[in-house]
């Protein structure tokens, strides 16, 4: 099968999860031409200072323009690294973010926890780039209301999914190929 052609370099921006194998955004990273991808945490998984210390090294790596390419959590920590760095971005990718003000399932970090490790105030203001929020009418980590206001805020293009739960395997998410295709947009 072959790469998917991009000018810029992807930086895949996993969320709390991090790298599961059957992921869309793992099986994106393999189709791509031109891609790095923040690595795991070693210690400290739920420290956002440390997050966003991960994504400026891979940055910091990376020559020409980039694409970030995030999901859930990894949405709030690209609005972090935004408010703290300032390097040109090509564009952003970022679906399914979650809402710190909701109540979020069992198996997940409650809210509270996030913002006793630096994760709000979330960054609300214009993102210095070009974004496009992927959000879900029946996240279970965020209502399309709560994925709305976060895009108007970032001056992100809001695009509604639909019925795509947190866009994760356990939703049925395996590929996602509309990623592909949005990436190719925020590339021209």
């Amino acid at each position: 099968m072959d790469k998917l052609q991009t000018a810029a370099t992807v930086l895949i921006v996993p969320g709390l999860r991090e790298h599961v194998t059957e992921h869309w955004q793992t099986l994106l990273e393999a189709r791509l031409n031109k891609v790095r991808s923040v690595p795991p945490l070693e210690t400290d998984k739920l420290d956002c200072a440390a997050r966003v210390r991960a994504i400026q090294q891979q940055l910091e790596q990376i020559e020409g323009p980039v694409i970030l390419v995030a999901h859930s959590a990894g949405v709030l920590m690209v609005a972090h690294w935004a408010a703290r760095h300032s390097r040109p971005i090509k564009g952003a990718l970022l679906a399914a973010p979650p809402d710190l003000n909701a109540d979020w399932p069992q198996g997940y970090p409650h809210p509270d926890t996030l913002r006793a490790n630096g994760w709000d105030p979330l960054p609300t203001g214009a993102l210095p780039f070009r974004s496009i929020v992927a959000a879900s009418t029946n996240d279970y980590l965020a209502s399309l209301d709560a994925s709305t206001r976060l895009a108007e805020g970032w001056g992100s293009e809001l695009l509604n999914l639909g019925e795509v739960g947190h866009l994760n395997p356990a939703a049925g998410y395996g590929p996602w190929q509309q990623a592909e295709a949005l990436i190719l947009e925020l590339d021209r």
